[in-house]
């Protein structure tokens, strides 16, 4: 694990725009997995204010809520619109269907796709209790995308963000934490005092299902920013 360490979230987009445009001009980034939540509101300006150049680069979207359409304005699919996918062109772009009338088929479509197309690089933020994506403490390491039913530290957090007195969903489908292990590189973004007690756990070495963040340690390529000093 390689710890980054800067002053503000906005210096943490600085370092992810140095990273990706690195990858970018190399060759190595052909497959981008992308990640929601206002952790990544700064990284992503940052990459729709430069030349940075995503047309021949697909993306894989961690997670969606069941049972919100893409036209709301809290769905996942709506954020990457409004934040990123309206302002830079893309190859291709995938985002679980949370509206699927079979969801348990369309969780086995999207692992197929990650398969066929190996992440080269997956970004990450992470919940105050420890959760990747949509994996909840306790879901099994070896989960690949799959229904995730999210818990009630997750839904509190979550809700302030549901525009519309929308009812925020209690389920949502999510890559499982050895889909997201299989990308060449990891980077996870965490910023504020609400973050501590979750990479406190990753920096304590102990790998354990309670906090699932603590499984990004087995990868060999895992880069952590954060603004705290831990």
């Amino acid at each position: 694990m390689q710890l980054i360490k800067v002053e503000n979230p906005e210096q943490g987009a600085g370092r992810v725009f140095e990273i990706i445009r690195e990858e970018l001009e190399n060759g190595r980034l052909n497959v981008l997995g992308l990640a929601t939540g206002s952790t990544m509101i700064p990284v992503y300006k940052k990459w729709t204010d430069s030349d940075l150049d995503f047309s021949n680069v697909t993306s894989f979207n961690l997670d969606e809520y069941v049972g919100i359409g893409s036209d709301s304005p809290n769905s996942y699919a709506y954020f990457m619109k409004d934040h990123l996918f309206n302002r830079k062109k893309f190859k291709e772009t995938n985002i679980p269907d949370g509206m699927a009338k079979d969801l348990e088929a369309e969780c086995k479509a999207y692992e197929e796709l990650l398969v066929n197309n190996p992440l080269d690089i997956q970004l990450l933020g992470v919940g105050e209790n420890g959760h990747i994506a949509f994996n909840e403490p306790g879901t099994p390491f070896e989960s690949v995308t799959h229904v995730a039913k999210l818990t009630e530290s997750t839904l509190g957090v979550n809700s302030q963000y549901f525009e519309n007195d929308e009812k925020i969903p209690e389920t949502a489908l999510t890559m499982g934490i050895t889909s997201i292990m299989r990308a060449k590189k990891l980077i996870l973004l965490a910023f504020g005092e609400k973050k501590r007690d979750a990479l406190s756990k990753l920096l304590e070495g102990e790998v354990t299902l309670d906090w699932p963040i603590t499984n990004l340690l087995k990868h060999d390529d895992f880069i952590v920013i954060t603004d705290l000093e831990l």
